[in-house]
């Protein structure tokens, strides 16, 4: 049995840990919760010390107490070890965020990103954001090239979602051609339907040693920075393809050195 009020306090933290400020208004479209129940959760965290109400900017916003909640956390996964000097490496030549995500059981969650080397990130923060399977760039690029057994039963468990973005799993035919369409392709984006619209986010799968895909990597840019869609793909996919291919040689590295 859980306790729904925790579980309702830590969707409104996840969600403001993504904007550098939020309102009530914000939370209630965001997170489907009842405004008076948002108001006195806002109302309990900032009693505690973890939300500030900062009437200048007109919301709400984390105060640094937050950090303390992942302060006793230290495990770091080898791919993402492997991942990071090539995604500031991506960040510092085309200046966008470039991010890297791992499953969590029907969704990806970053556990890296660059957004803090980013001069033009449309995000303000974006490690430990959970995004869906179907609709988003980072976690179709996993979902669509993983071994058909693992993606078949992560589809079924999405079809027992009862997040909007997993809508689309109830039509297996609908999901079988937006996977097929990604494996041709070579790399994930961000379905035009999904928030927010004024960005987008090309992603490519990292693979392990024995050809199986263990993260994704992704690039995360304006839309109005480029003339259409194929642009950005033609532009950053190779780009990010590269990037994993030599993500995937140092983690095979690093895992030959560990079990040496």
């Amino acid at each position: 049995m859980t306790i729904r009020s925790i579980e309702r306090a830590m969707r409104v933290l996840q969600e403001m840990n993504m904007q550098p400020y939020t309102t009530v208004r914000h939370l209630h479209a965001r997170t489907g919760l009842p405004k008076p129940t948002i108001v006195r959760i806002l109302q309990t965290l900032e009693h505690a010390g973890f939300v500030e109400n900062d009437p200048r900017i007109g919301g709400y916003q984390l105060s640094a107490l937050v950090s303390s909640l992942s302060s006793g956390y230290h495990k770091e996964p080898m791919v993402v070890e492997a991942g990071r000097p090539w995604a500031i490496a991506v960040t510092r030549k085309y200046q966008w965020p470039v991010s890297i995500s791992l499953l969590d059981r029907d969704a990806v969650v970053v556990r890296f990103s660059t957004v803090p080397d980013s001069s033009v990130s449309p995000f303000h923060k974006t490690v430990n954001m959970r995004l869906p399977l179907l609709t988003r760039g980072m976690g179709l690029a996993y979902l669509a090239f993983t071994p058909s057994e693992e993606r078949d039963l992560i589809v079924r468990m999405l079809r027992n979602s009862d997040d909007p973005e997993d809508r689309l799993a109830q039509s297996p035919e609908a999901v079988d051609r937006l996977i097929a369409v990604t494996r041709e392709q070579g790399y994930a984006v961000r379905s035009p339907d999904a928030q927010p619209r004024n960005s987008n986010t090309i992603a490519v799968p990292i693979y392990n040693e024995h050809d199986r895909v263990v993260a994704s990597l992704g690039l995360t840019y304006f839309i109005s920075a480029f003339p259409s869609l194929r642009s950005a793909c033609d532009t950053y996919g190779p780009v990010l393809k590269d990037a994993s291919r030599e993500i995937s040689k140092d983690l095979t590295r690093l895992n030959q050195t560990t079990s040496g």
